[in-house]
């Protein structure tokens, strides 16, 4: 079990009902922690369209979790 601090912006922030949550997950990478939160909150947007960061950096959908990490799902964010 890794231990993690996700964190969801925008829309993710809006559909999850909350802008962080720490989950105990046996995902081995980010992309398949991303299917389980998006499964579990019902976040409409694929993974395609998202950016990925961790503690800070910006990171590879296919990176291994790390115990402890601060893993924020950053959406498109449409501005002017």
């Amino acid at each position: 079990m890794t231990d993690v601090r996700l964190l969801y912006f925008a829309s993710l922030r809006d559909q999850a009902g909350c802008a962080e949550e720490t989950r105990q997950t046996t995902a081995p990478d980010l992309r398949t922690l991303y299917a389980e939160v998006q499964a579990l909150h019902g976040f409409a947007l694929p993974v395609e369209r998202l950016r990925v960061a961790v503690d800070g950096a910006f990171a590879h959908w296919d990176d291994p979790l790390r115990d402890g990490s601060e893993i924020a799902f950053i959406p498109p964010v449409s501005g002017g």
